[in-house]
């Protein structure tokens, strides 16, 4: 009998996170179907359980190194397990923020757990993909759950909208991001591996043909739409606006940190060494996403399309770190301002899913006079947007003068003096809604007249979700004080 290679243990268990969330899934199925959707606190216990444990799985074997996985399809290494923690801080968070408003509006609890943990599943195997059908099966994976997740609210016109406007144009830019892969695929003499594909198109000469041109073209287009970088952006406002407030908050975070990974890896490895023009094209999709997501977003009514806009500025701010490059700074700017980023916008996600469900609505003229109503939901609203638009001593302004620095420093000096000039203007848009809360006279009306489609004999606590909004407030304020370790940690993790 042959001796067991014991390094095939030790490769497999480096997707021990992965696998938790798989058999999580399996067991959320099964309990579902025996006690017929009835145990639901039991189901959220579960799905909160293997994301705290596969987080814990995760950081337990953080110094494994670079391990291939299935014959090189998947690699594990520092800088996608840094990616694949974001997604599961991600997927707790969101989690939290979503089970509550799911229960007061009494819509089915074990789709939505199944659904968000999908997602995060495919973000995860995304971030660790090592060739291009891996690649593409893992974002399918992430894209159906997303497009099912903006469509929950079945009964609801603008859902339905929503979930169509996102299916069509997802579904288009896939195709046109396999288009780019089957390019690359036949350029370097059939391989499909990330890394033996720049040996094959280095042997076969084609590194510098029209061919690969288009493929980064294509790539480009592929990858803008899920990265919501203009002009790939058209659904991003409108999607926002339809989707659930809780849905929004999760693939607002997720489908981009899942996207970026990806986006990071593709380009550094091919595309870096076979050609500069990239950096140009990218740099022009930055300066477009970093102008029109802040101008537009001044004269936004719905907080949710609000906030669709300067998510459009902010991955054209989070580009500076990636066209940066910088072997020692470059990515850990922008991981560092990706991690700030997630807390920023669930906490401002968490405040308005507080605020619908006590009003049933998202316009921003409504939370005129919050303050006297719930100051506490005034004050953390308040710290998350002034951390969002980066004012100091708030983390976004630490997080952006890091990115901004460190662009500076490669010798990105157009894009990062647009990002200066676009990032006051978003301080005219976000003190705006503050001095509504605080100084605009409340309509009676609306204050705290409860979401049409909450049952009025609901009387579920909102603790999840004030939770997540406090943690949110926190981070978003406290971690710009710990700035510098965490940018010690991330680059002494990457490299």
């Amino acid at each position: 009998m042959k001796n067991i290679d014991p390094s095939l243990f030790y490769r497999n268990s480096s997707i021990l996170p992965e696998c938790s969330l798989i058999i999580s899934l399996i067991i959320i199925v099964i309990i579902d179907s025996i006690s017929k959707g009835k145990d639901t606190l039991l189901l959220y216990r579960i799905s909160l359980t293997s994301l705290v444990t596969s987080i814990i799985l995760l950081l337990g074997q953080w110094e494994t190194g670079s391990v291939p996985i299935a014959y090189g399809s998947l690699q594990i290494n520092n800088f996608n397990n840094i990616f694949r923690l974001l997604l599961l801080i991600c997927s707790l968070l969101s989690v939290l923020l979503s089970v509550d408003y799911i229960r007061c509006t009494k819509t089915a609890l074990t789709e939505f757990l199944l659904f968000i943990l999908t997602a995060g599943l495919g973000g995860m195997f995304l971030c660790c993909a090592n060739d291009l059908v891996t690649i593409f099966v893992a974002l399918e994976c992430l894209s159906l759950s997303s497009y099912l997740l903006s469509g929950y609210m079945k009964k609801d016109i603008r859902s339905n909208e929503a979930t169509m406007k996102f299916l069509l144009m997802g579904g288009a830019s896939s195709s046109i991001l396999v288009y780019g892969f089957s390019l690359l695929y036949g350029l370097s003499g059939g391989e499909t591996q990330l890394y033996k594909i720049v040996d094959g198109l280095l042997s076969t000469e084609m590194y510098n043909s029209i061919g690969i041109y288009i493929s980064i073209t294509f790539i480009v287009v592929g990858m803008g739409f899920k990265l919501s970088l203009v002009p790939f952006h058209q659904w991003t406002p409108d999607v926002y606006e339809g989707s659930p407030t809780p849905v929004v908050a999760f693939f607002s975070v997720t489908s981009k940190v899942a996207a970026l990974a990806l986006f990071t890896r593709i380009f550094r490895i091919i595309f870096s060494y076979l050609s500069g023009e990239w950096h140009i094209a990218l740099g022009i999709l930055a300066i477009l996403s970093m102008i029109l997501g802040n101008l537009i977003a001044v004269t936004q009514i719905s907080m949710k399309r609000m906030l669709a806009y300067p998510s459009i500025s902010q991955i054209g701010y989070i580009m500076i770190g990636v066209l940066a490059a910088d072997p020692d700074n470059g990515y850990a700017s922008m991981i560092t301002y990706t991690f700030l980023y997630i807390f920023m916008n669930l906490g401002t996600f968490a405040c308005i899913t507080l605020f619908s469900l006590r009003t049933g609505t998202d316009n921003i003229r409504d939370y005129a006079g919050l303050y006297t109503k719930d100051p506490v939901l005034t004050f953390s609203l308040v710290l998350c947007l002034l951390s969002l638009g980066g004012i100091p001593p708030l983390a976004g302004f630490f997080g952006k003068l890091y990115l901004f620095w460190h662009g500076w420093k490669a010798g990105l000096y157009s894009l990062v003096l647009i990002a200066l000039i676009t990032s006051v203007i978003s301080i005219y848009y976000y003190p705006k809604i503050i001095k509504l809360m605080f100084t605009g006279k409340s309509d009676t009306s609306t204050i705290y007249v409860q979401d049409p489609s909450v049952s009025s004999s609901t009387s579920i606590s909102k603790s999840s979700i004030e939770i997540t909004m406090i943690v949110c407030v926190l981070a978003s304020t406290l971690l710009g004080i710990l700035i510098d370790p965490i940018i010690e940690i991330t680059r002494n993790t990457l490299f």
